[in-house]
Formats: structure tokens, sequence, C-alpha cells
């Protein structure tokens, strides 16, 4: 029995979760699958688990930085993708940018919205929580995003983002980029490879 599609925990926030974003296509191609994208916010995440972002939680130790940015290295090399450029406005308030995922689902231009959000924030790194920049940045995308803003202040989608969050924690998520294939969890870009290898059944 082959495994079930593998599942993408990703908030906007999180240059880990563009750079897995940018990897997955070709592993997609490899397999011959599409990852299912779930939007969940990160805020909440860190909140539920008492977790803390990388950096925070890298600074002041000696050597665990620097380790980080060659096995960063490691993985632009593997997975053939450009380094993101760092955001200068982070940390970014990913809310309403969150709520819009959720709303760009049920407005059936998910994947045009989640490309968009993801090179406004790490390609072309703009300060997203400023309601006007993130309206003007992804309406220069094409996408109607006064209509999706509009949507992502509605009960339905707010709900949903909240049990996306509460769902992926239920599993064991503490942090974006998390990975599932059927029950099992992967954390971190790096993981990819054995996200993969899980798909293949090795």
């Amino acid at each position: 029995m082959s495994a079930p599609a593998p599942q993408f925990m990703f908030d906007f926030g999180s240059p880990n979760a563009f750079l897995s974003h940018k990897a997955i296509p070709a592993i997609e191609k490899r397999l011959g699958i599409k990852f299912e994208y779930v939007p969940v916010l990160l805020g909440g995440i860190f909140k539920a688990t008492n977790n803390r972002s990388p950096a925070e939680t890298l600074a002041g130790i000696k050597n665990k930085r620097e380790f980080q940015s060659i096995e960063t290295d490691r993985f632009l090399k593997r997975f053939h993708v450009e380094p993101y450029t760092w955001n200068p406005f982070f940390p970014v308030n990913t809310l309403n940018l969150m709520r819009a995922a959720v709303a760009a689902h049920f407005e059936g231009v998910f994947e045009k919205y989640i490309d968009s959000a993801f090179h406004h924030m790490w390609v072309e790194p703009k300060k997203m929580d400023d309601p006007a920049i993130a309206l003007a940045a992804l309406t220069t995308s094409g996408l109607d995003a006064k209509r999706l803003f509009e949507r992502a202040g509605e009960a339905e989608v707010k709900a949903k983002l909240i049990e996306n969050t509460q769902s992926a924690v239920d599993r064991g998520a503490f942090g974006s980029p998390t990975f599932f294939v059927g029950n099992e969890i992967f954390f971190g870009k790096e993981q990819l490879r054995d996200v993969e290898e899980m798909v293949l059944g090795k």
C-alpha cells in the first residue's frame, strides 16, 4: 500500500518553510505526488508548546548558529534552491497573511497566493504585517488581495486557521516547517529527504 500524500504545515514567517516550499516541486515531480499544504499560525503553535523562534533559541549559543548556516548551505545545494533574502522587518506578524491563506483556499487561488506571499516575505521582502503594504504587494502579484483580506476577517476562515493550528499541535508539531506522512511527523527542512524516503516506502 502506498504512503499517503505528505502534509506540509507552513507559516509564511518561517524562512525554513520558504526554503521547503522551493524544494518541494522537484520532490513532487520525482514522486509523482502533491504535497498537501496546511496553513497554520506559528505564533499559536509556539504559544501552545512554549516554544520560541530560532532567532531567540540560538542567541548566545556558541557554534549553533554557525552550524545552522552550514546546514542551510547543504540544503540549498542538495535541493538546488536559491537562498532567501533576510526580511529586515522580521519577526513579521503573520496572522492576517495566514488567515488570507485559508481564504485563498476557499477562493480557489491557494497555490498562487502561497507563491506570492512567500515571495514578498523572502525574495523581495516587505513589511507584510502592514495591511497597506501587504495589500499592494499581493495585488501586484495578480491576486484580488482586497477580497482575500476581507474574507480573512470572516468567522469561518478564522476558525479554520485555529483548527489547523490546534490539530498540528495535537499531532506533535512544535514549529514550522513540520511535515506529516500519515501519522509520522518530521520537523525541519532537512527532513524532507526522510519524507521522500517514507513516501517511497524505504
